[in-house]
């Protein structure tokens, strides 16, 4: 992957945009391999009745080979999306909120480098979330499972007069990802929500490792939306405009999907004693 170019002025929003976009437009594309498959599935099994009279059974086993062929696909897609979102994009971000925070230091970027403690916090954030990643797309191989075993059920039943085809993409909906609470979501807003959490989660742990490590200040101050909470949106502890020691900014470096989180060095601060954590500028 190519060093990002390097613009003063642009938030870390702006900077991050162009590789959350390129990695929800990579996901969802290997994810649509996946729902294009159950619809043509669902197409056939709408022109064959139930049973295994005048042909329905070599067609069905067709039907069957192409889903299988298809769901190989999206497995190979996705994991290779896991693959390189882990151990290439996630490590560029990391550098782009480094770089963004020795900026609006005024610093040159020469300042950064891969220093051990730079890399052992990329290595823990890129192995969680390509376990988070691969996690979802297991999870929806077995979903792809259940939805092809239900078909085929239905497709061989000698007592029934006709296939349901609404009823099983209905309760086998491919285009979503089913959440701990199993609130159904579409892929593209899960995908918007995670892969956006990731990577300014990824970008405001390199600014606060980097405030600390290279510019030598334990404060921080925080850039956010006017009524985001510091723990989670709705914490009342409200998060914009405050200062936050940098080991407070490492536990809490977003509060929700979509944040629009930023720190920023405050070398006015180092040796100070008489500031708290939290308080409003």
């Amino acid at each position: 992957m190519t060093t990002p170019v390097r613009r003063r002025g642009r938030t870390l929003r702006q900077r991050l945009l162009g590789y959350i976009t390129s990695g929800i437009s990579r996901l969802t594309a290997a994810w649509r391999i996946l729902t294009t498959a159950q619809t043509a599935l669902l197409a056939t099994l709408a022109r064959i009745r139930p049973g295994r009279t005048s042909g329905s059974g070599q067609r069905l086993r067709t039907a069957v080979n192409a889903f299988n062929t298809a769901l190989a696909g999206f497995n190979r897609a996705a994991m290779a999306f896991a693959e390189a979102w882990s151990a290439q994009d996630l490590p560029v971000i990391y550098r782009e909120g480094a770089w963004t925070l020795l900026e609006n230091a005024d610093r040159r970027t020469g300042l950064f480098s891969w220093t051990g403690r730079h890399q052992a916090a990329i290595t823990g954030l890129s192995a969680q979330y390509y376990a988070d990643l691969t996690s979802r797309i297991q999870e929806t191989l077995r979903r792809a499972r259940a939805f092809l075993r239900a078909a085929q059920d239905a497709a061989r039943d000698p007592d029934a007069t006709r296939l349901d085809t609404e009823a099983l993409r209905r309760d086998h909906p491919l285009d979503t990802v089913v959440y701990a609470n199993n609130a159904r979501h579409p892929v593209e807003a899960w995908a918007r929500a995670s892969l956006t959490w990731q990577a300014v989660t990824t970008a405001n742990t390199a600014a606060a490792r980097t405030a600390l490590d290279e510019l030598g200040t334990e404060w921080v101050e925080i850039r956010d939306g006017a009524d985001c909470g510091w723990r989670d949106h709705n914490d009342p502890d409200r998060a914009d405009r405050t200062l936050r020691t940098v080991q407070d900014a490492l536990a809490h470096p977003v509060a929700h999907p979509n944040c629009q989180r930023e720190l920023l060095p405050r070398l006015d601060l180092i040796g100070r004693t008489d500031i708290r954590t939290g308080a409003l500028l």
